[in-house]
């Protein structure tokens, strides 16, 4: 299976290591050439346009940011180089764009999986993803000698779109459990309980979640550097699960307030920090006043 991947940032540059290591040939391309270095003396060989990586393989996988730019890479930059190209789209958009970009591979005769996965550096590394899948159970099926590189167990969960609505699914618990702690730990804090009783008590109830222990130690410290997601990408994930559960006739306005705190991450300099940089926001301004 030959294979070309597109954006190798943090998600995208850890999946192509992992494919390397599994002796997988790979092309890769990367708007910043300079991010294909380590790559390359993996093995990969590097394409000078995204054009060139498509027609030296089979297999296309996109991780790029969002729904814009993956869509003015697959239509526009590559285009007709799709005809007899099967598409992996890897990076988290919307259910709706998923579905538009899969009618216009389509339309330009390749074909479309959706293909987006929990878990980030570590376990792309590891091959540990949770890797969820939407399309034709055929392609799928074809895609699975790559698709198990990556994650032990590739789920597919229907037609295109649900594997995306699945995942801001699972993105709208991050940002809402990581905002709901944050607070509970900051009262706690300034009330003068002592945290790790407070972590006792909250580790024997059912209200207790693993995520709560594995950012603890970076919230107390206020470490939010080498970020497995950062703070704008979960911001983004979060304005993509309103707009899919207003589409669904939901009504998420109880996340209004949270995503305008989110907002509040630019001018504070937190998006490109690990997402529980939301603790500094969930202070108050008294916190951010006396920051030094």
């Amino acid at each position: 299976m030959t294979a070309a991947l597109f954006g190798t940032g943090l998600l995208g540059g850890a999946i192509a290591q992992r494919l390397l290591s599994c002796g997988q040939a790979l092309w890769i391309w990367n708007r910043s050439p300079d991010r294909g270095l380590p790559l390359r003396t993996l093995g990969a060989q590097q394409a000078a346009t995204p054009l060139e990586a498509a027609e030296r393989a089979q297999w296309l996988i996109t991780v790029l940011s969002d729904g814009p730019s993956t869509r003015e890479l697959l239509l526009e930059q590559i285009n007709d180089g799709l005809l007899g190209r099967n598409v992996i789209q890897m990076g988290t958009i919307g259910p709706d764009e998923s579905r538009d970009l899969a009618e216009a591979v389509t339309r330009r005769g390749g074909h479309y999986l959706e293909a987006p996965v929990l878990g980030s550096k570590p376990e792309a590394l590891a091959g540990t993803l949770q890797l969820m899948a939407g399309g034709s159970p055929e392609l799928f099926e074809q895609a699975l000698p790559l698709l198990r590189h990556l994650s032990a167990a590739p789920l597919h969960l229907g037609e295109v779109g649900s594997a995306m609505a699945a995942k801001l699914a699972l993105n709208q618990l991050i940002a809402s459990l990581t905002h709901a702690f944050s607070l509970s730990l900051h009262l706690v804090q300034r009330s003068g309980v002592d945290v790790q009783a407070f972590m006792d008590v909250l580790r024997g109830s059912a209200l207790y979640a693993p995520t709560f222990d594995k950012k603890l130690e970076r919230e107390l410290k206020g470490d939010y550097g080498n970020p497995n997601f950062p703070t704008a990408h979960l911001r983004k994930d979060l304005a993509l699960f309103q707009a899919a559960a207003r589409a669904a006739d939901l009504d998420p306005q109880g996340l209004d307030g949270l995503l305008a705190l989110l907002q509040n991450a630019t001018p504070a300099g937190l998006d490109p920090l690990d997402y529980c940089a939301l603790h500094a926001l969930t202070a108050g301004h008294r916190a951010a006043a006396e920051q030094p």
